[in-house]
């Protein structure tokens, strides 16, 4: 056990804050050995931890199925549990996911841009780590594994805060990212774990530690977001729900609309990218409102529809103005009819979070209106929205999706976790 461990956190909320605090000091030592190693060192802690994910299978899973059943009790929805579930074809996941990330190009010390003065001043923009982030995650444990690797790719020392239902899962991956640390000859602080679930540690990471972390980065629901902006006195990344949309145009082959639909809906129905309001051109409800309803309820979907197209089908349930808002992440979407792009455009702009949003059409210049207008992170052509993943985007993993503007927006990978700075070189020049 180690001396953080060891502080008794049940004596309150005071405890709490000095383990967070001695939490906070470990990772600002670790900085600078993180900042000055090599491509090959880091890489080197990637892989050796991707080794140990695989070698310690049987404690993952075994760890897992601690938090599962204890999620289980609690009454989780299907979706949440299989968020929380972990497999051997997950775990293989995650430890493919740390050698994808091994094998990215180094972005520390890359050269944004450079370029020479008329005085001969040359200057050149130059990647350099953020220093310590504070990542605060809900039940997905793949992000322990995900963030922390990221983070070390990237050169910044991270304190990872996950939520209780995955509390056993993400302490035995976060044992295999230490182990790759050792192997690599790098501090172990440099990737830590907050061991305990008081929430009192979210306030303390949020209030209290300015001097140790640089900027907090939250992923999960609604509430979490809300309170991490509400609360925080550090720099914030902005993750915000995944209310993603899609947009049937009349110009659209209808084959290809309901497989992408009932693709971006129910692949994975728990996952930030996963799609929560179909809207359908008005102009195409006789033709496409049909197949892809009826495709819908068939795969298990609860279907909740507008006035236009409850009449489609029996088994919709009348939408209200909240399902508008609503991200299920579970097997429920909500359906309506717009008049043609500039209906779903305005829709996307009252309702959505500025996460993923796909139109279907085959016309190129509807298309490019749909893609040009909107302002969410992430818009897509003919896709679903099941895409909208780091890994999926050639970045190895992502910590989540940027919905705000400032530093980064979209996958959040190893680049997007960087600054930079100037570097300038002389000739013995002064100004005059």
């Amino acid at each position: 056990m180690t001396r953080v461990e060891a502080i008794n956190i049940k004596d309150g909320e005071k405890d709490t804050h000095r383990m967070m605090a001695e939490i906070g000091r470990r990772a600002r030592q670790a900085t600078p050995a993180l900042a000055s190693s090599s491509t090959e060192t880091r890489n080197t802690a990637l892989t050796a931890a991707a080794n140990a994910l695989r070698a310690c299978e049987a404690t993952l899973l075994e760890a897992n199925e601690k938090d599962m059943k204890a999620c289980q009790t609690q009454g989780l929805s299907g979706a949440m549990l299989d968020r929380l579930k972990l497999n051997p074809e997950r775990v293989e996941g995650m430890a493919k996911g740390l050698e994808d990330i091994a094998a990215l190009a180094d972005p520390l010390g890359s050269v944004i841009a450079q370029w020479q003065q008329p005085n001969g001043l040359e200057i050149s923009r130059v990647r350099v780590p953020l220093g310590v982030i504070g990542i605060i995650y809900e039940s997905r444990p793949n992000v322990t594994a995900d963030a922390g690797a990221l983070c070390l790719k990237s050169g910044n020392a991270v304190i990872l805060r996950g939520g209780s239902e995955s509390f056993h899962s993400s302490r035995a991956i976060h044992a295999c990212l230490i182990e790759g640390l050792k192997q690599a000859g790098l501090p172990e602080q440099a990737i830590q774990i907050v061991p305990t679930t008081d929430r009192a540690a979210v306030g303390a990471m949020l209030k209290d530690m300015a001097d140790y972390i640089d900027v907090i980065i939250p992923r999960g629901g609604k509430n979490l977001i809300a309170r991490v902006q509400t609360d925080a006195r550090i720099p914030v990344m902005g993750h915000l729900e995944g209310l993603c949309h899609i947009y049937i145009d009349h110009a659209s082959d209808i084959k290809m609309a309901k497989e992408i639909v009932v693709n971006a809906k129910m692949r994975r129905t728990g996952i930030c990218g996963a799609v929560e309001t179909i809207l359908i051109d008005r102009a195409a409800l006789s033709t496409h409102a049909t197949p892809i309803i009826d495709a819908l309820i068939a795969a298990g979907c609860e279907v909740r529809g507008g006035d236009d197209v409850q009449s489609i089908n029996s088994k919709i349930v009348p939408a209200t103005e909240a399902d508008w808002t609503t991200e299920y992440l579970d097997a429920i979407v909500s359906v309506r009819a717009v008049d043609g792009v500039e209906g779903a455009i305005k829709h996307i702009e009252t309702y959505g979070s500025n996460h993923t949003e796909s139109i279907i059409t085959d016309d190129p210049s509807t298309a490019e209106k749909f893609l040009n207008d909107l302002d969410s992170a992430i818009v897509m052509h003919n896709v679903s929205t099941q895409f909208a993943d780091g890994g999926e985007f050639g970045m190895g993993a992502e910590i989540g999706i940027a919905t705000g503007k400032l530093h980064a927006r979209g996958p959040v990978g190893a680049e997007q976790l960087t600054s930079y700075k100037y570097v300038v070189r002389g000739s013995g020049q002064i100004r005059p």
